[in-house]
């Protein structure tokens, strides 16, 4: 069975990386704990779909556009 909650959390890290962005600093734009921001990168934590929203807005993009990298990543890691 696909992990979901650990891609989201892998696209969550992926673009948090290319804006070159810390947990904290991804946590204070998105007004979450940091240590919240962790567990959902690591899917460890299932986001509500109010705070996908939070995270996707405070990385700049899309909530679309997170879980297609999301879709990808479990595509990739299929194969």
């Amino acid at each position: 069975m696909v992990n979901l909650a650990r891609h989201f959390g892998s696209a969550v890290r992926q673009q948090r990386i290319l804006l070159r962005l810390s947990q904290e600093e991804l946590a204070d734009r998105a007004e979450l704990d940091r240590s919240y921001v962790g567990r959902i990168e690591r899917g460890e934590q299932n986001a509500t779909l109010e705070t996908a929203q939070k995270v996707a807005d405070a990385l700049g993009v899309g909530l679309d556009v997170l879980f297609a990298i999301a879709r990808e990543l479990a595509t990739d890691r299929k194969n």
